[in-house]
Order: C-alpha cells, then sequence, then structure tokens
C-alpha cells in the first residue's frame, strides 16, 4: 500500500483530524488555565505560597525545594507574571498549530514541573495524556494548523 492508496489517505486524515482535535483540546485548556490566574489575580503572593508549601510538603522533592527556594522565592514577582503569560502562550501557540512539538513539549515539562511542586489539580492529568499524543503523533497534529501551512509553502 502506497501513499496513493485511498485507504491510506483516509487514515492520514483521519489521524491528522484525532491529533489535530488533541492539539486544539490542549490548547484551550492551557489558554483557560492562564486566563483563570489572570482573572483571580495570580501573583508573586501565590508563587510564595507555592514555596512555603514546597518548604513544608515532604512530597515535594528536594530539589524542587531547592529550586523554589533559590529562584522562585527570589523572583517571585516575574514568576508571578510569567506564569499566567507563559500558560495563556503555550495555549495560543498550539490553538495556532505553530512550532507544535516544541509547545506541547514545553506544556509538559511545566506540567512536571507544577507535579513536582505538588499543585495538582483535575484537568493537569488530561493534559499530560493530551501532550503526549500531540508529541507521539509527529506532524499529524500540526498539518492542520500553522505547521502545516508552513510546510505546504516550503515543498516545491
Amino acid at each position: 500500500m502506497g501513499a496513493r492508496d485511498p485507504r491510506a489517505a483516509r487514515a492520514s486524515r483521519v489521524a491528522s483530524a484525532l491529533a489535530g482535535a488533541a492539539r486544539l483540546a490542549l490548547g484551550v485548556l492551557w489558554i483557560l488555565e492562564g486566563a483563570t490566574k489572570y482573572r483571580a489575580g495570580f501573583g508573586a503572593a501565590d508563587i510564595r505560597l507555592v514555596v512555603s508549601s514546597a518548604e513544608q510538603n515532604p512530597r515535594v522533592p528536594g530539589a524542587f525545594t531547592a529550586f523554589a527556594e533559590s529562584v522562585m522565592a527570589p523572583l517571585s514577582g516575574l514568576f508571578g507574571v510569567g506564569i499566567p503569560l507563559l500558560e495563556v502562550a503555550l495555549g495560543a501557540l498550539l490553538v495556532a498549530g505553530l512550532a507544535t512539538r516544541l509547545v506541547a513539549a514545553a506544556g509538559a515539562a511545566t506540567l512536571a514541573l507544577y507535579w513536582l511542586s505538588d499543585q495538582l489539580i483535575w484537568q493537569y492529568p488530561a493534559m499530560a495524556v493530551l501532550a503526549v499524543v500531540v508529541l507521539l503523533s509527529g506532524s499529524a497534529a500540526g498539518r492542520w494548523g500553522a505547521d502545516g501551512w508552513i510546510g505546504r509553502i516550503r515543498r516545491p
């Protein structure tokens, strides 16, 4: 079965549609996560709470606690602004389908940081699964986004 086989072409379109739906869902979840933080007035005080929680919580790995104390605490103002901005940016890039795999990997790394800090909410596991789907789908997740458009322009 070659690439011109109608069944293979249909399977490729279906895989791209499913991967694209996972990309869009993940993007929307990231946008909602960041927007919720903006609406709630997320800032330096919230980062200081994460640092304090890490210091007192035995489930938080020592490496994260050290990072929180030495980096996040002194830069709590920057993190307080940067975290919601990062989340909205991840979401916008995923919805646009731009740098899809790189952004999905950055999102997965962000979720891992949240897990290390023991700051879990219900949608993080769903977001992790969606990120894995996007990462494993190769270029299929970006086919119907900016990545696919750029790829079609580059081909002669």
